[in-house]
């Protein structure tokens, strides 16, 4: 039956569409043909030869012309001249080499321009007069002749696209239909009624039947309490990965031995909390991308709320700059790349999500590294849609030294304030420095204002750079690097580039083996060095 309604509802579309192109033509057709008769003309023998005026004049029927040349109305000049004040110079729009352009007044208040040429003054100006008015009578023919072939091709391609609809909408109610009743028998729960409304789990929780689920939070499995209490040792502060404002994130191993990464909610410690969950488990279930964190399942117990992640064996960059290892797990090569895979994810938010997505909160601590370095973004507590934001509901949000300026001083928030902090993240990455410094008790400096000087001269650069990467990279890519974080760091939004472009500028930097398009002949340095253990940290 859907498919039936599907069908043909997308042939009425057709039909329609083919009828409203086909309404267009006839309309614009034959008011050109009508628009001949009513044309004046001083001796009435232009209009009998068919011509058409064009559509703007055809509408002034008092105009006096005095004849046709081609399909051009020839106006008299006495109107011309009338008309412009006996070209008075308070009517020249503009002035050139052999002439000026006049504002003039016609019958009918129609308002037009009429350049004056004086052909005396050169043998090439009655040539460009000539010229100019056969070109551009030209065109309009063009125009009209290739109407019906432009007619033609639409109502085929109309009929075409049809066709691929039906077939479209057949292949997702099929796939969706056969899919859903698939899961229906692998997806257990503790009473077994998520299964039967044949709601699909994400594909990671799929694997493993044996996790216990108390219900769906629309498409996001709803985890039993109990066994993330089990599964984190009772939240023993031995498997806290990291630390925030309202709550921690801990290592947890569910059944089957799935290790995963759980982040504990305190909703009682601000209204906010509350709705920065709904608003990371809403966005984070609707995407997935090889460089975005993915979201297992969620779960509450009284005003505390869960939310499940796959584990980071990595943790976040954060730890890995500025922890115990001061980034000696990081070369030059790995470090680009988890600037690389950073854009990536920011370019998905930004650029393939319908509608686009703001992070709003990019930092180090909230880019992950998952066993092969690879780096994924994640908490989307803050993330909003881009447009959908003003200074009346969006609350002021972020972290210190990652904030792009524009939306601390008026709450203007685009996607260039996430191309900010990325060149924050970026000048972390290259001089292995905080984003904010302590000079004094109540003294801070931002990376941004003490490496600016020294980023755009080359000399000073390279003794600036993390002493755990220095002279191991070509100095051409430094210079590369140095320079899309000063663009991504300018104080004027519009100076700033578009992820895009940042990704473009990275890709070259990058080894093939890493996911870049850098062929290294030799390469001198370990890209995942021997003695780099890392604990686990999210």
């Amino acid at each position: 039956m859907v498919i039936a309604l599907v069908v043909g509802s997308t042939a009425l579309v057709a039909l329609g569409l083919c009828f409203l192109f086909y309404r267009i033509y006839y309309t614009k057709y034959y008011s050109s043909k009508s628009s001949k008769k009513n044309v004046q003309t001083s001796e009435g023998q232009d209009a009998e030869k068919g011509v058409a005026l064009s559509p703007f004049l055809s509408k002034f029927s008092s105009i006096k012309l005095v004849g046709m040349k081609e399909c051009v109305p020839i106006i008299d000049y006495k109107q011309i001249e009338k008309g412009t004040n006996n070209f008075k110079e308070s009517n020249i729009l503009g002035e050139g080499g052999f002439g000026c352009v006049y504002k003039a007044r016609l019958d009918d208040n129609l308002d037009v321009a009429v350049k004056k040429l004086h052909c005396e003054k050169s043998q090439y100006v009655e040539k460009e007069f000539e010229n100019e008015v056969d070109l551009l009578s030209h065109k309009r023919d063009q125009m009209d002749s290739q109407k019906k072939m432009v007619i033609a091709l639409v109502v085929g391609s109309t009929a075409l696209v049809a066709l691929g609809l039906c077939f479209l909408f057949y292949r997702i109610y099929y796939t969706k239909y056969y899919s859903s009743k698939s899961s229906k028998k692998n997806v257990q729960t503790s009473e077994g009624q998520d299964a039967e409304k044949g709601v699909a789990l994400s594909p990671f929780l799929s694997k493993f039947s044996s996790i216990k689920l108390v219900g769906m939070k629309e498409c996001v499995p709803i985890i039993d309490y109990k066994q993330i209490e089990k599964g984190t040792n009772n939240f023993k502060e031995s498997n806290i990965l990291g630390e925030g404002g309202f709550g921690c994130v801990y290592k947890a191993r569910l059944d089957d031995n799935l290790d995963v990464a759980v982040k504990k909610l305190h909703c009682e410690k601000s209204q906010y909390v509350e709705k920065e969950f709904e608003n990371e488990v809403d966005l984070l279930s609707k995407i997935q991308h090889p460089n975005i964190i993915s979201l297992l399942g969620c779960s509450s117990n009284e005003d505390t709320k869960f939310i499940v992640y796959e584990l980071m064996q990595n943790g976040s960059l954060e730890t890995q700059l500025h922890g115990p290892s001061h980034g000696s797990a990081l070369t030059w090569h790995m470090r680009m790349k988890i600037a690389l895979d950073t854009a990536r994810g920011l370019k998905y938010l930004h650029e393939h999500c319908f509608p686009p997505l703001i992070h709003r909160d990019l930092k180090s601590s909230n880019i992950l590294l998952d066993a092969s370095f690879t780096a994924k973004v994640s908490d989307f507590g803050l993330a909003v849609i881009d447009g959908s934001q003003n200074k009346i509901n969006i609350n002021l949000s972020g972290t210190l030294g990652y904030v792009a300026p524009e939306y601390i001083l008026d709450g203007k928030l685009t996607d260039k304030s996430d191309v900010f902090a990325f060149g924050v993240v970026l000048l972390e990455l290259l001089l292995g420095r905080k984003p904010v410094e302590k000079l004094a008790p109540h003294q801070c400096q931002s990376i941004v204002t003490w490496a600016m000087p020294q980023l755009t001269d080359r000399s000073k650069l390279p003794n600036i750079v993390d002493p755990v990467i220095k002279d191991t990279m070509d100095l051409k890519h430094l210079y590369q690097v140095a320079a899309v974080a000063v663009l991504c760091v300018q104080p004027e939004p519009s100076y700033r580039p578009l992820i895009k472009d940042v990704l473009h500028s990275l890709v070259p930097l990058v080894p093939v083996e890493l996911g870049g398009t850098l062929r290294v002949s030799q390469v001198t340095q370990q890209l995942f060095p021997i003695d780099s253990t890392v604990n686990c940290t999210q």
